[in-house]
């Protein structure tokens, strides 16, 4: 159930003061290992959101680097920035998991350590949510360098996403889902090293009543050489084993999800775009 619902009748349509009664915290999931080259201004890009009542959970997965005494730093400064360290090196997946299990908001939002919002970000998709009755979102994003220079390429949305929808492509980027959770029944990712915000987000939709896509940029994602999602073989795999092992379809229609995935990652869920009409200018 939304979380206004009980209470939206007595503002009898009124929407702008609906809306300033929504004060939900928002509890960001940012797994972390070894960024410290980018973990500063993934901090920045939360602490500039107009939007203040959240939870920033960085789950360190034992990094090597300079990375969490970077985010400690921020820490020391903001309490709303909560920082945990795992026992053992443990993968993204259960890093995520980690995070996910120490959240005390109404609404879960995913960031990893290496890419960046905007600063309307969690306002503007909050507002979304509530003025469409939407418990889970994603917004469209944009390709960036190492660097952090626009590769000119933005990811599409859809309007209306599904869980037979989400079989055949994973179309939410990960940094741009927000969704309500049920605090007394979390859902966790499938500890599997590529796919697992897939696995995880087919779950979710599992008891979404309606989850919509809002055809805005808001964030910035980071291309990296050594990122994990490059290997697109591997990928592939890993995308049949969650269609067929964990969601329990055939292995011919796991398959055929497999070719409506690359089918609209070729010619659907990107656009290249005019440099003027990059989001970068909005942060400088």
């Amino acid at each position: 159930m939304f979380l206004y619902d009980k209470n939206f009748s007595k503002y009898k349509g009124n929407y702008t003061i609906y809306k300033m009664n929504c004060n939900a915290l928002i509890s960001i999931i940012t797994p972390n290992y070894n960024c410290e080259e980018y973990i500063g201004r993934t901090i920045e890009s939360v602490l500039s959101q107009t939007y203040q009542n959240w939870e920033m959970l960085i789950q360190d997965d034992c990094s090597t680097d300079k990375s969490i005494e970077i985010a400690m730093s921020y820490a020391k400064k903001d309490s709303r920035i909560k920082i945990k360290i795992n026992t053992q090196r443990s993968g993204a997946a259960i890093t995520r998991n980690n995070a996910i299990e120490r959240s005390k908001g109404e609404y879960l939002a995913y960031l990893d350590s290496d890419d960046i919002w905007l600063p309307t970000k969690i306002e503007k998709q909050l507002d979304f949510m509530i003025k469409n009755n939407c418990d889970f979102s994603f917004a469209c994003y944009e390709h960036i360098s190492e660097e952090g220079k626009s590769l000119l390429k933005q990811a599409q949305v859809i309007k209306h996403l599904t869980y037979n929808k989400m079989l055949m492509h994973c179309w939410p980027g990960c940094l741009t889902v927000m969704y309500k959770q049920n605090l007394n029944h979390k859902i966790y990712a499938e500890d599997i090293k590529k796919n697992n915000d897939h696995a995880l987000f087919l779950r979710v939709l599992k008891y979404c009543k309606n989850a919509m896509g809002m055809d805005e940029c808001l964030a910035l994602y980071r291309i990296r050489k050594g990122s994990i999602s490059r290997n697109k073989w591997k990928v592939l795999k890993t995308f049949i084993m969650v269609v067929h092992q964990f969601e329990q379809k055939s292995l011919l229609f796991a398959h055929w999800c497999v070719f409506t995935h690359m089918f609209v990652k070729a010619f659907f869920k990107y656009k290249k775009i005019q440099s003027k009409e990059s989001i970068l200018h909005i942060l400088k």
